[in-house]
């Protein structure tokens, strides 16, 4: 059971390994999303090349790097400060034992001096009392902590206990490091082979040439289906050893050497089939459901059983009442390499390892007299208790008090962690809580952040329908006791905004009576929720064991169903009138008690009113997942306060929201007034005049002028209204800051009662949350003077029948900017969900998808020109109600300072018979089969 740990100058690689190679099928590499196997490895902007930086209030590390020119600053040519010069401020990088390969004739060493004269300055600007090798050491922790999340990642949150495995750390910065993040995940091993430095290098020159062959099957597994599917992976076992043979006649003909009869014979002993292996594997999943997992091929109960335990591993459960599909079958050809067996080395003395010097290295919070080995004189059976450096050719392994180094008979170097004994002891950091240490809030910033990404990743993988595991149409959050946000995952912006109001409510309404195990429901529009699909479960969190706790924080997740009701199916009705007519309100309703699901009383309350939910069992599954997610979130707290003590971990909620609050007020000071007036297509206004307080660095947004309450349902609750606010101040702060409760603190919000912004109950909201959220956005950009108009709709699609439905928002064009040009075909502002696959969309529903495609030149012109719209056309299988709830289908994509309006949309139908048939913003329409529905997504406005 390995961690590999490979860290370079700019960034950090880090991969699972328990018996064989894990691949991911989907990736996203530059932005672009891939579905292609490749190995699963997790890459971070953490290398030794970071730059470090003091922003006022946080120490920061990365993501930006020196590269190799100019490099880091001792590297002689003018470069900042970074993770190796930390290493040689502390003295973990000496000088004397590193590559004199510097300055203009590449022979000098490394430049220790500018180091120390950078960090004594760097000391002198932060002025916070350490000395300029604590700060090294507090950057290096923070380094430490983002290289230990990215291991969290393909470890922890999928269900793996790294303490029980082997970090194998390599790359020219790994063994500077690897007892540090060893330490930060409860490892007690480190493996560091001889040529760590250079130990991907080397692998390539060693790896097997694999090739893999896949197949769609897409059918009930049962003992029928067997004989089938060995028959296709034996063909598809054929093509992959014939393209492994082609590999290797291929890679024979380029060399360029004349061959001897040794060599001839040495090619066609690597030819044999003796020197390869097949794997043969089957891709399940539960029936209903969109996630496989890879199973050896075996019998229907091994597979099963495989099955399972995976899923139980993955996911934390299981689902025997539901049937196994088998999505696809593959087949993986393994041409073995020939690989050297390494040599037993040989004891040559018996006398213990002696160091060359003793150097003074900074580690724990003190210095240290450190003895320094050169690799090269130790010998099997040397043991070399830290702290240590142990230099090699390739690079230089740091062995921390606490850890003992051990060299093997094949001279691998063993690290075993021996004692308790803290390198950076952060809990010692927290001098006092009466204002936030730089170093720990930077720490805290990315822990309240991880702990909401890690409550996703349980959500996306426990939930069973496609608008929450697919289209990402969720968001996770924590709270403080008062119910303000102070962290959440980049989900969905509109979500994150109004998910504090949701949890006040619950504040306001039951307060006094939530218990331990308790867990409430809301969609409430009129109670912090959005529109009725978003459906918020919110966990209170009290103090572990201690039922008369109060109340510590909250966390809650909030997922868009796929059905909740109303007068359609998906929920989003283009023509309701009143909100009864979307579905079912759910108002702070209780979903545990005490432990126990309210599993009938749940079922009871979505099938009551005019309008029922038409898939209660899809609502519940998805409900049980948010309870999961939530729960995640429980205990992740919970493992933050026994790790650094309540009284801590809530100063640095405040203070992370504090740190949010003044980053926002810094860009206030620069903002100048702005009022603007955005119209909508069914003829009602959005009205906002921004006033800027220079004095206290704080803004004004008022919304009177705003139209009426409409009739139609493009009402936006203020809680939609503050969510828009808050994410638009939030992009203007142009750093790494979390969205929280502190990003509203320099804003008051004028929202008159009863206009459109803040309608009175009954009125229908579901246009409100999708659409009007967008307009607000673009007014604000506007009045700004920031950016122009993006396509300023969600274009919301809906289709079903009793049997099927389905939700989704398409991505349009991109408003332009004072330096830059819009997107094409991507999601803005209050949205941030991904369209389904459409293999998946076809897979679970009877339609095709006919095209998807960039509408070029619906972008609006300018000096820099709004991005363009897309044209999405799907075809029916089967008679459906569709669906289409839009905007800027009759008033189009502003541009600024001169810049042209982007196009507007379009929606229509063609009908089997070839005749074509207009709508406009809104319309339900009945689809039968051979129809195609079509919408053409607006493009961004352009700038200047």
């Amino acid at each position: 059971k390995i961690i590999t740990f490979d860290m370079g100058g700019t960034s950090t690689d880090v991969a699972h390994y328990s018996g064989e190679y894990e691949r991911t099928f989907e990736t996203e590499v530059a932005g672009v999303r891939l579905r292609s196997p490749m190995m699963a490895i997790h890459t971070v902007a953490a290398g030794g090349g970071s730059i470090l930086y003091f922003d006022g209030a946080r120490y920061r590390v990365g993501p930006e790097s020196a590269g190799a020119n100019p490099g880091p600053a001792c590297y002689r040519q003018g470069g900042p400060l970074t993770v190796t010069d930390c290493n040689v401020m502390v003295g973990k990088l000496q000088s004397e034992f590193f590559p004199s390969a510097f300055g203009e004739n590449a022979d000098l060493p490394l430049d220790a001096r500018v180091v120390q004269e950078k960090f004594n300055a760097l000391a002198r600007q932060i002025g916070d009392g350490r000395s300029p090798e604590e700060v090294a050491a507090g950057f290096l922790a923070i380094a430490v902590d983002k290289m230990a999340s990215a291991i969290k990642k393909i470890s922890l949150q999928r269900g793996y206990d790294v303490s029980e495995y082997t970090l194998c750390c390599f790359g020219g910065a790994g063994g500077q490091h690897a007892c540090l993040i060893a330490d930060a995940l409860g490892m007690k091993q480190v493996f560091v082979h001889p040529y760590a430095g250079v130990l991907s290098a080397y692998g390539m020159g060693l790896a097997d040439v694999r090739v893999i062959r896949e197949s769609t099957v897409e059918a009930r597994l049962t003992v029928q289906l067997l004989p089938e599917l060995e028959e296709l992976l034996a063909h598809l076992a054929r093509e992959a050893e014939e393209e492994l043979k082609r590999h290797r006649r291929a890679a024979a003909s380029r060399r360029v050497d004349a061959k001897n009869a040794k060599e001839e014979e040495e090619e066609k002993k690597s030819l044999h089939p003796r020197s390869k292996s097949v794997l043969c594997r089957v891709h399940l999943r539960y029936e209903g459901t969109d996630s496989s997992l890879i199973v050896d091929l075996g019998d229907i109960s091994e597979m099963r059983l495989r099955f399972e335990s995976a899923h139980r591993l993955r996911y934390g459960f299981i689902l025997p009442e539901k049937g196994l599909i088998v999505e696809a079958v593959s087949v993986e050809v393994i041409g073995k390499s020939d690989i050297p067996e390494e040599a037993i080395v040989e004891r040559k003395i018996n006398e213990s390892p002696a160091p060359v010097t003793t150097v003074r290295m900074f580690t724990g919070n003190t210095w240290h007299e450190t003895p320094l080995f050169q690799r090269p004189d130790l010998q099997p059976g040397d043991s070399i208790l830290g702290p240590a450096i142990i230099v090699e050719s390739t690079g230089t392994n740091v062995i921390e008090p606490g850890w003992q180094a051990e060299v093997t008979f094949r001279n691998h170097l063993i690290l075993n962690k021996v004692q308790e004994s803290g390198s950076f002891n952060l809990k010692s950091e927290i001098q006092n809580l009466k204002s936030p240490d730089p170093v720990m809030l930077e720490i805290f910033n990315n822990l309240f952040r991880a702990i909401a990404e890690q409550m996703g990743i349980t959500l996306q993988n426990t939930a069973s329908s496609v608008n929450i595991k697919e289209r990402l149409d969720f968001s996770c959050a924590i709270f403080d006791g008062f119910g303000q946000l102070v962290a959440n995952a980049p989900h969905i912006p509109v979500h994150l905004g109004s998910m504090s109001e949701s949890v006040k409510s619950l504040i306001d309404a039951q307060g006094n009576n939530i218990k331990p195990g308790d867990v409430y429901v809301l969609n409430n529009p009129y109670n912090g929720g959005t529109h009725l699909p978003d459906i918020t479960v919110i966990t209170p969190v009290f103090a572990l064991g201690d039922s008369q706790s109060k109340i510590l924080f909250y966390v809650a997740s909030r997922g868009h169903h796929a059905d909740i009701g109303g007068i359609t199916p998906g929920s989003m009705p283009p023509n309701s009138s009143t909100v009864e007519q979307e579905g079912v309100l759910i108002d702070n309703f209780q979903l545990v008690e005490a432990g126990r699901f309210r599993e009938k009383e749940i079922l009871e309350l979505l099938a009551s009113g005019a309008y029922p939910a038409r898939n209660p069992d899809r609502n519940m599954a998805d409900l049980q997942a948010q309870v999961a997610a939530n729960e995640r979130g429980v205990q992740e707290l919970h493992k933050m306060v026994a790790a650094y003590g309540l009284e801590t971990v809530q100063a640095y909620m405040r203070f992370v929201q504090d740190n949010a609050e003044e980053s926002v007020r810094r860009v206030i000071e620069v903002l100048k007034d702005g009022c603007f007036t955005c119209e909508l297509d069914n003829g009602s206004k959005i009205e906002v005049t921004i006033a800027i307080n220079k004095n206290n660095r704080s803004a004004k947004i008022d919304f009177t002028g705003t139209s009426e309450q409409v009739e139609s349902n493009f009402n936006a609750p203020a809680a939609v209204c503050k969510a828009a606010v808050l994410y638009v101040f939030r992009t203007l702060v142009n750093d790494d800051i979390p969205l929280n409760a502190g990003c509203l603190k320099p804003l008051e919000i004028v929202i008159p009662q009863g206009c459109m912004l803040n309608p009175s109950y009954p009125a229908a909201v579901v246009a409100g949350n999708v659409e009007t959220s967008q307009a607000i956005t673009d007014a604000l950009y506007g009045a700004l003077g920031a950016i122009a108009a993006s396509q300023g709709t969600m274009n919301n699609f809906t289709f079903g029948n009793e049997r099927y439905q389905y939700y989704e928002t398409i991505c349009g064009g991109s408003g332009a900017g004072a330096d830059f040009d819009g997107t094409d075909a991507v999601h803005t502002h209050m949205t941030n969900s991904r369209l389904t696959d459409p293999e998946v969309l076809e897979w679970r529903f009877p339609v095709i998808l006919e095209s998807f495609a960039i509408r070029h030149n619906s972008g609006g012109k300018g000096l820099h020109c709004g991005g363009n719209g897309v044209v999405r056309r799907i075809r029916f299988l089967e008679k459906m109600t569709a669906g289409i709830l839009s905007g800027r289908r009759i008033v189009p994509p502003f541009g600024l300072h001169g810049g042209e309006a982007g196009a507007v949309g379009k929606n229509y139908v063609q009908r089997r018979d070839g005749t074509v048939e207009e709508f406009g913003s809104t319309a339900v329409v009945e689809m039968h089969p051979g129809d195609t529905f079509a919408i053409a997504t607006p493009g961004g406005g352009g700038y200047g």
